[in-house]
């Protein structure tokens, strides 16, 4: 089958997840890459979310640098937003540097969220560098220890996802996107119910 082919339909059968990834990503308090677990030398569709803490202020850049060995291979669009991208190399052997997202506007107490296809290369946790830029100018740097207020992003790649795979992933995904549609139909009749009668 035709890889591009393949590449469509996974970041097709993905985007019916991202409305639940953003609405219930917000509990995290943490810039976040998911799935947090994923398969070595396997492309997968990874969702960095960043969330707008910061009151009366909205996220409008995000600057991504992927660590080494963790090959970036293409983007889901994000409406509003304008995509930068720093990278060596040509055709197959390109390496993306860094990926700055810009012009967009993520009010507070919402996550901006990006998608994108990669492959991580061995069996190893990858830290990632996340840097967020608000309307007033000032920048948090996710890329601290663990323990931090801004800790790093993290995923851990295994040689095999033991026995549950990609199946396990996908009722995580499923469950997650379900959880996100039920808080979004919360909300949506919590603030239809809130409106003053004519």
């Amino acid at each position: 089958m035709n890889p591009n082919r393949v590449r469509s339909r996974t970041l097709a059968g993905a985007a019916v997840a991202v409305a639940g990834l953003a609405l219930s990503s917000s509990a995290w308090a943490h810039a976040e890459i998911s799935p947090p677990v994923a398969k070595a030398k396997t492309a997968e569709l990874f969702t960095l979310a960043v969330p707008s803490e910061k009151e009366g202020l909205s996220t409008t850049k995000v600057e991504l640098t992927p660590p080494s060995g963790f090959g970036i291979d293409s983007f889901v669009p994000s409406a509003g937003w304008k995509r930068d991208v720093q990278s060596t190399g040509s055709g197959e052997e390109t390496q993306i540097q860094k990926v700055t997202w810009s012009g967009g506007e993520v009010p507070t107490e919402e996550d901006a969220v990006f998608q994108f296809l990669a492959n991580p290369d061995s069996s190893k946790t990858y830290e990632f560098k996340v840097r967020q830029t608000y309307s007033d100018g000032s920048v948090v740097d996710w890329s601290g220890p663990e323990s931090s207020d801004t800790p790093a992003p993290t995923i851990e790649a295994k040689s095999s996802l033991g026995g549950g795979g990609s199946s396990t992933l996908s009722i995580i995904a499923l469950v997650v996107g379900g959880i996100g549609v039920v808080l979004a139909g919360t909300a949506l009749a919590t603030h239809r119910g809130s409106r003053p009668i004519a």
